[in-house]
């Protein structure tokens, strides 16, 4: 595997999620769908601090949407995962099911 980035467990998550949430990921939205699918508690701060290094690392892309009164006139930025993005989680998913082909004790199938 020619993988040139690397990511983390988190950094994972969150651009899986955006993967997954396609049109609808923001931070709070990510924050919701990792509760919901995951049973997991995750800071908003942290969600958003990790969405903007995805980004500068051209795994996403951003762009701001129209403010509304039920957030007090504060725009919405939303996050659309990059071809590179894609890329990078096939790999990694991929390299993640060549190791569990190795496990004696259990069988998965691609």
């Amino acid at each position: 595997m020619g993988r040139t980035s690397y990511l983390g467990e988190f950094e994972e998550l969150i651009l899986t999620m955006v993967l997954i949430l396609e049109n609808d990921a923001y931070g709070n939205s990510i924050v919701k769908a990792i509760k919901e699918h995951q049973n997991r508690e995750i800071n908003l701060s942290s969600v958003h601090i990790t969405l903007y290094r995805l980004e500068e690392k051209g795994f996403l892309t951003s762009k701001m949407a129209g403010a509304t009164k039920e957030r007090g006139g504060r725009k919405k930025r939303y996050f659309q995962i990059t071809n590179a993005g894609k890329a990078l989680l096939q790999e990694m998913k991929d390299a993640r099911m060549n190791l569990w082909k190795l496990s004696p004790y259990l069988k998965f199938s691609s």
